[in-house]
């Protein structure tokens, strides 16, 4: 009796075409059999989840370009379907939904099917001074993540993709992803949404000096820890949904840089984690190279992008519908009365 994936690797191998010659998609089909656990694989109710929040940093200007007040500025572009995830989320048919996650604003009497409330608090703190939260509202960020995507899945929906906005949160993953893979703040931190060189070198020194007085060092383990001193709700919100979009055995399709560092925090939640994901996408922000390194990630399309907001998911989506579909739909050499040889 032939293993599951050696079923698989002979209908791909037997469709009508050269050995190989879909490259990249044939391994995706691949996974995504193997995910589902079927030689008849399928993506159904493709969604899009944007976690928002704010981050008490951004309140000093010290790491970011753009005021606090823009994340809650996009949320509502988000709501009003004016952002680029919206015109992507139509243009591919995938579900989108908007989290507030911890935005620095009042959203109460928004009504709007893609809106989801599950606010912790107004904002992290400032890092800088103290932790960005408690330990008890990073794991209440967490829970709360895993139930959107328990109540996403209960629709039908067996592919996910997430992304983030919060003016501040490179910052926040930056931090995160120096924790746990040891390279420098340094090498960790890129320009965000736009920073200046002169704003790029006091971001550096001042997360340096962050990483410094919370000793994250000793945190790389311990992810609630580590999100508590200087996560943002929108990324332990993320955490979260990663962790149950797993359990849910969804495909899971991995955005930029600060949805990876989220996936890093999870990672060490779930070490198998990473056989449910497909990466969408190399960001143009610094640090994203090294960090899909450091997971031996392999994404499918590097076209310079460094936005969020899941863009790059949805864009991959459809690359992952395509090798799904001919697997189940191409005909083999035996079906179509071609020679193989």
């Amino acid at each position: 009796m032939k293993s599951l994936q050696e079923q698989l690797e002979y209908i791909i191998n037997h469709k009508t075409k050269p050995l190989g010659a879909l490259g990249r998609l044939e391994e995706i089909a691949l996974q995504v059999g193997l995910i589902q656990q079927t030689v008849h694989p399928s993506i159904e109710h493709p969604h899009i989840v944007v976690f928002a929040g704010d981050h008490g940093i951004a309140a000093t200007g010290l790491v970011n370009s753009y005021p606090q007040s823009v994340t809650a500025q996009m949320v509502f572009n988000f709501i009003n379907g004016g952002a680029t995830i919206n015109v992507f989320c139509k243009q591919y048919n995938l579900q989108l939904k908007v989290v507030d996650a911890g935005v620095n604003c009042d959203f109460n009497g928004i009504e709007c099917p893609a809106f989801i409330n599950a606010k912790i608090a107004n904002g992290t703190k400032n890092y800088t001074e103290t932790n960005a939260m408690s330990e008890q509202e990073a794991i209440l960020a967490i829970e709360k993540g895993k139930q959107i995507v328990i109540q996403i899945a209960r629709t039908g929906c067996n592919c996910i993709g997430f992304g983030e906005m919060g003016i501040g949160n490179t910052s926040s993953a930056s931090l995160i992803m120096s924790a746990i893979t040891k390279l420098s703040v340094e090498a960790c931190t890129g320009r965000g949404a736009g920073a200046n060189d002169v704003q790029l070198q006091t971001k550096i020194k001042k997360l340096q000096q962050v990483y410094t007085f919370h000793e994250l060092q000793h945190h790389a383990h311990n992810p609630i820890q580590l999100l508590s001193k200087v996560g943002g709700f929108e990324i332990a919100m993320l955490t979260g949904a990663y962790i149950q979009a797993a359990h849910e055995n969804m495909v899971i399709v991995v955005d930029g840089f600060i949805s990876t560092a989220a996936l890093l925090a999870a990672k060490i939640f779930n070490s198998h984690i990473l056989e449910n994901c497909v990466f969408a996408h190399t960001s143009g922000e610094k640090g994203h190279e090294q960090m899909l390194a450091y997971l031996n990630a392999r994404p499918l399309l590097n076209l310079g992008m460094r936005l969020g907001e899941g863009t790059g998911s949805a864009l991959a989506i459809p690359l992952i519908q395509s090798a799904v579909n001919f697997l189940n739909e191409m005909a083999s050499f035996e079906s179509a009365g071609v020679s193989s040889v």
